[in-house]
């Protein structure tokens, strides 16, 4: 089997493991050297070395050299396995390289994912014939709406617009601030048939690595996350229709970065481009029925694209914040402390008479949310879903 290519490694190396030891990595430095020679075990250990740094307290005061050392000793490590025909364990480290690792060697790494996942794709027997769905066409609406919070789909529902032209979106929703739901837009992605076929998504993605959350939702202390491979996320979901098992929720990641394949089956829409914006990040919301995305604001426009199955979406005004409680601690201050799906009357007595906009956004529809606008969100199926933020040319860069 040839060798994995990782030209900015080989160019860079010499500077990074002088930056390392400049750091106090000389145990690191003599691991990559023994590395170099062909011990998997010293690989292993440069790796846990600088695993160990990159928690040695808060993420944010991490030295990049570290994040940069832990890439570097993941691509050994890879190297190592792929020589060996352990395409799998080559995969998951070099995905493990992605998501914890630093800049400098991002694209010695996505190549080499690149090579690694096609050698994979060859070993692969061929599809069955039979398309095995993630989910199916029949949907029980009346058990979907008994599980929705008081009074949904009650008041004023979310605006509809068909095939809605860049001129008109911006004039009668992106200026005003105003959410719709756009039909129409989505026929030609080839997510909406792709991302629906189990087989599919195993074929490009069974066997890399992602980070997914545990639990009801982020405010929940039993809450945590993992990191697990596509396929065995898939096999979770599908198991997660027992009303007693904890739901995984693939939330807010940027899978398009990592997963170049899933990335070419989707288009950016014309609208975040509206006013001059700027794309700010593109991610994926993938999981079982009943996952709860509590209520909060996000600073930028956004466009939920819903792919595969169904979500309930509840919406308040920015002009409601006051009302609807946010957390006073900083890293929460954009989400709400009132519990939609139980409301404490004695302690949020006015909520229930609050004004809101809601709706069932169905396959192939997307929602505008303008920012700073509350929302909430309830799969009512499995449910794959692509998150777009842009900001306008007249705000800040801060994401």
């Amino acid at each position: 089997m040839d060798h994995l290519s990782t030209p900015i490694l080989d160019d860079e190396s010499p500077r990074l493991l002088q930056a390392i030891s400049e750091h106090g990595g000389y145990a690191y430095v003599g691991m990559v050297a023994q590395a170099l020679a062909g011990d998997i075990r010293a690989a292993d250990a440069a790796r846990e070395m600088a695993w160990e740094q990159l928690h040695s307290g808060a993420w944010q005061s991490v030295l990049p050299v570290w994040r940069d050392a832990y890439s570097m000793a993941c691509i050994h490590v890879a190297k190592y396995h792929y020589r060996n025909g352990e395409l799998g364990e080559a995969l998951r480290v070099l995905d493990m390289g992605v998501i914890m690792g630093g800049s400098l060697l991002r694209k010695d790494l996505d190549s080499a994912i690149e090579t690694v996942s096609s050698k994979a794709r060859e070993a692969q027997n061929g599809s069955s014939g039979e398309v095995k769905r993630l989910v199916s066409q029949e949907f029980d609406n009346a058990e979907a709406l008994r599980v929705l919070p008081v009074r949904s789909l009650s008041c004023k529902l979310v605006v509809k617009r068909s095939a809605l032209s860049l001129e008109g979106f911006l004039r009668e929703f992106m200026l005003s601030g105003s959410p719709v739901i756009i039909t129409d837009c989505m026929g030609h992605w080839p997510a909406r048939t792709r991302w629906n076929n189990i087989d599919y998504l195993k074929k490009v993605a069974g066997d890399r690595t992602v980070p997914v959350e545990v639990g009801k939702n982020y405010l929940c202390q039993e809450w945590k996350q993992e990191l697990i491979t596509f396929s065995q996320f898939l096999e979770r979901i599908q198991s997660n229709g027992s009303s007693s098992s904890v739901p995984t929720y693939l939330a807010q990641h940027p899978l398009f970065d990592q997963i170049n394949e899933l990335r070419k089956d989707i288009c950016i829409p014309d609208y975040c481009f509206a006013g001059g914006g700027e794309l700010r990040s593109l991610n994926a919301w993938f999981g079982p029925a009943r996952t709860v995305t509590p209520l909060h604001h996000d600073p930028h426009h956004n466009i939920l694209a819903q792919v595969v199955g169904k979500k309930y979406i509840r919406l308040y005004p920015a002009s409601l914040s006051e009302e609807l409680h946010p957390y006073t601690e900083t890293m929460l201050s954009n989400s709400s402390q009132v519990d939609l799906d139980h409301i404490d009357e004695t302690k949020f007595p006015n909520v229930l008479d609050l004004d809101f906009l809601d709706c069932i956004l169905d396959e192939g529809e997307m929602l505008y949310i303008p920012p700073k606008w509350w929302h909430y969100v309830r799969s009512l199926s499995i449910s794959f879903s692509v998150s777009f933020w842009w900001s306008d040319s007249g705000s800040s860069t801060e994401s």
